[in-house]
């Protein structure tokens, strides 16, 4: 799958790969109305990985209805589209236009997001109100929902668990570590917003980790995302039981880099004859 967040609405990558190949795309995240994101600068490159407050700047659940939606219908590829809100009344209303405008195969709540002053992370580091926007989610779609998770917690899988609870139909995990950086000649943050989203290979061991637990904590899919960069970093992911991964930062480094890592787990089963992926997925020997 695409990451939610680096791969634009999924047309503007048709140049460069197969749509059609992938798992699924997971468009930007779409809000009740258009965001103008965060003032520059917003984005920079950090040792092994990517500071990011874009502020999900979005053309809005309308627009891409409109705009986006009949592009990607006339894929034969599932569609999800990463959902946002500033309260969970938002949440509910996006979900029963984006239900009606008929196209997508699931939606991917976001609750973790750390560059935004309303919403966002508050959500998914509070078990009740993860819980509560879940539930109004559930009930005005028919289509899977899958819960996206902050790492930005004490335990991730107390969200996990208490998402589940809520109806949720997937977890996935993690959406970026919140953090800053400094030019020390200004003295001043290299980021307007301050501080930013940590993304890229430096936090792969951290969200392998969470992965890991949740799976042990939950029943229901966990989608792992967080600094795969390769088929190796795809497959460590299938091995600590994820059942599906997110290709994020490495779209920026390159637009091909879904379809290269999913040739590589190809290439990789029919080396070591594996004939089924779930042969793969949660083998990991403790």
């Amino acid at each position: 799958m695409t990451a939610s967040g680096t791969f634009g609405y999924g047309e503007e990558y048709a140049p460069f790969i197969d749509l059609n190949a992938l798992g699924a795309i997971i468009v930007k995240g779409l809000s009740l109305n258009p965001r103008m994101g965060n003032p520059p600068p917003r984005i920079i490159e950090t040792a092994s990985g990517m500071l990011n407050a874009i502020g999900l700047q979005n053309v809005g659940v309308q627009a891409f209805i409109e705009k986006k939606l009949p592009y990607l219908r006339a894929l034969d590829v599932p569609v999800i589209a990463n959902i946002l809100g500033e309260n969970p009344d938002d949440y509910q209303h996006i979900a029963e236009m984006l239900t009606r405008a008929d196209g997508l195969h699931a939606l991917e709540v976001n609750i973790s997001c750390p560059n935004v002053s309303k919403g966002g992370i508050a959500f998914g580091s509070n078990p009740e109100m993860a819980m509560d926007i879940v539930r109004r989610v559930k009930s005005a779609t028919s289509l899977p929902v899958i819960v996206k998770l902050t790492p930005n917690v004490t335990d991730i899988a107390v969200i996990a668990e208490a998402v589940e609870a809520a109806g949720a139909d997937a977890v996935s995990l993690i959406n970026t570590i919140t953090g800053m950086s400094i030019d020390v000649e200004k003295r001043i943050p290299h980021l307007k917003n301050i501080t930013g989203g940590l993304s890229g290979p430096a936090i792969k061991p951290i969200a392998l980790r969470m992965v890991w637990q949740v799976v042990n904590r939950v029943s229901i899919p966990v989608i792992g995302i967080g600094g795969i960069m390769d088929t190796n970093d795809a497959l460590e992911f299938l091995v600590a039981g994820a059942t599906a991964v997110q290709i994020g930062t490495a779209n920026f480094i390159n637009p091909q880099s879904t379809a290269l890592i999913l040739n590589g787990i190809i290439s990789f089963m029919e080396t070591h004859h594996v004939q089924d992926i779930h042969e793969l997925i949660g083998s990991l020997r403790c």
